[in-house]
């Protein structure tokens, strides 16, 4: 193992998560859907509980791991999540509700993102967190810079997509759309941005303006 590798387990494993995002994190496993490390947790909800996030919308729901972070981590917040599969949103309103979060905190809306997105409302949202379909990453990096309010967050996980993207030489679809994604936002000067290593990368970005 290199000295990358035990600073990444290091990082995941200094994580105390609640007893209900540990039993989600459990049931998505068990279910065949990877949820966020630990680590990156962490990460969401410090931008959460910082930024006083009020409008959380994210892509991908999964069983609820990541949205019980920000969740958790910002008493206030509102979150929309969006995904495909509706069983799985069924089991993170369960988790949800296991951790003390209200319904009226959490809006599910079962559908593809490329349909969904569309219709949110512009400059709305505190956090937008993207986690699904890894070769559409541009596309929804694109939406949730329209949705979010100017100084909101847009955070995308999986960006170094299995230490892929670091590598020029590895060309599928999903790893080019990161570096795509990256190097298009580095020369940008409508936000800040900055990767987090922890987990399998996350890309923060942050809309400028007024």
């Amino acid at each position: 193992m290199t000295d990358h590798d035990l600073n990444w387990k290091y990082v995941d494993e200094s994580v105390v998560e609640s007893e209900p995002i540990a039993k989600a994190r459990q049931q998505s496993l068990e279910l065949g859907v990877e949820p966020i490390s630990p680590a990156v947790g962490a990460q969401l909800a410090v931008i959460a509980a910082a930024t006083r996030a009020g409008s959380i919308i994210e892509v991908g729901t999964g069983v609820g791991v990541s949205g019980l972070w920000m969740l958790q981590a910002s008493p206030r917040a509102q979150l929309t999540s969006i995904d495909t599969e509706n069983e799985y949103q069924q089991h993170a309103r369960a988790h949800f509700a296991d951790a003390g979060i209200t319904a009226a905190r959490v809006r599910l809306i079962a559908g593809r993102a490329g349909e969904v997105l569309p219709r949110m409302n512009e400059s709305s949202y505190d956090i937008v967190f993207v986690d699904a379909d890894a070769p559409s990453v541009i596309e929804y990096a694109e939406h949730g810079l329209r949705l979010a309010k100017p100084g909101g967050s847009v955070l995308v996980a999986r960006a170094l997509w299995k230490g892929r993207v670091a590598d020029p030489s590895k060309r599928d679809e999903a790893a080019s759309a990161f570096r795509t994604l990256i190097a298009e936002l580095a020369s940008s000067s409508a936000v800040a941005t900055a990767i987090s290593p922890a987990g399998d990368g996350l890309l923060q970005i942050v809309k400028l303006g007024a």
